[in-house]
């Protein structure tokens, strides 16, 4: 299956507060509030939601693609990407302008604090699915400049091409409209239970008006899993117990990306949904969500210690990556996991 994601790319800054959030606000000084918070320690890690999405696909075996507009100052992590299984050939670089930038503090909770600067990615829309050289079995329309988004949900119906949309943080940038036009003939609608409730709420559509606009719905829920409905029925998917927990920037990303490995072989629900449950885990368990790294074979060991696959994974030990499609850049040599890996993403 080609899959083609579209969406934010970044580079993240990630901070971490040694205390709590919730201790320094005052419930009846909201609409005033004013906060600093000194940090103990912050990264610059690779981010930005499509390819976060990708790396994990591409770990799993995949070749996706990502569609996306990014800075002078893109190279490096263009290398890395390609170094990695992403194809980038049509990642466009928009000249004069940096690749954009996310900015997260995290505190003991896990609870995060996130501001984002659009950059290169404020031009997305000037990229078309109808300049694309193939056809795309799958469109991921991800958190991107809104004007972007609403295009290529246009070109997916106008084009007959299946998408998964994933409005996320831009639930807050767009307007009902926007977000019943892009759930209204959505393949699958993914999104966590705070955001599901923000497209009921915008929609004033419930669980039962959005399964009759979309194939498939799944709502991410953190520590407590995940819910798909599709063809009737409900399948709960729970998390995967994390050795340690490291950082949550990034963790729906990589669900996305195990979720999405598993409808690349047309695997049942529960198990699409337990790969990207066990993609979220590695994610969790280090610092930026690219830095996570594991086998294949590694992967299904640690999946068979909690799940019955039947066997199905036995795909991803046996069968070599998808081939890349359109036009790939050449593969260039990995770089090293210290400073600048990860983030941009769902925690």
């Amino acid at each position: 299956m080609r899959i083609l994601l579209t969406g934010s790319v970044a580079y993240d800054y990630l901070m971490t507060f040694p205390g709590y959030f919730k201790d320094h606000l005052l419930p009846d000084r909201l609409a005033q509030v004013s906060l600093s918070f000194l940090v103990d320690s912050m990264t610059r890690q690779r981010g930005g939601i499509a390819p976060n999405i990708a790396y994990t696909l591409a770990l799993l075996g995949g070749r996706p693609a990502v569609m996306a507009t990014v800075g002078e100052d893109f190279e490096e992590y263009r290398t890395w990407l390609d170094a990695h299984g992403v194809d980038t050939s049509v990642m466009r670089v928009i000249p004069g302008v940096f690749t954009a930038s996310f900015f997260a503090t995290t505190d003991r909770a896990n609870a995060q604090i996130a501001t984002f600067s659009p950059g290169a990615m404020g031009y997305a829309a000037v990229q078309s699915l109808r300049d694309l050289d193939y056809r795309p079995d799958l469109v991921v329309i991800s958190p991107n400049a809104p004007d972007a988004m609403q295009k290529f949900i246009r070109e997916c119906k106008a084009m007959s091409l299946r998408y998964v949309y994933d409005p996320s943080q831009q639930l807050a940038r767009v307007s009902a409209g926007e977000v019943l036009e892009g759930v209204d003939g959505a393949w699958v609608l993914m999104v966590n239970d705070y955001e599901f409730g923000l497209v009921e709420k915008m929609t004033g559509w419930g669980e039962a008006e959005v399964l009759r606009h979309v194939k498939v719905l799944v709502v991410t829920r953190g520590e407590q899993g995940a819910t798909i409905y599709a063809a009737g029925m409900r399948v709960d998917v729970p998390a995967v117990p994390e050795v340690h927990i490291a950082d949550p920037t990034g963790v729906g990303d990589a669900f996305r990306g195990g979720f999405l490995r598993g409808v690349a072989s047309n695997w049942p629900w529960d198990v699409c949904g337990r790969v990207g449950a066990l993609a979220a885990t590695y994610c969790l368990e280090q610092t930026g969500p690219q830095n996570h790294h594991y086998t294949r074979a590694e992967f299904v060991a640690r999946f068979r210690r909690h799940f019955d696959d039947n066997g199905l994974l036995d795909e991803l030990l046996t069968s070599p990556p998808t081939p890349a499609f359109g036009h790939p850049s050449p593969l260039s040599t990995a770089l090293g996991r210290g400073e600048g890996g990860g983030g941009g993403g769902e925690g």
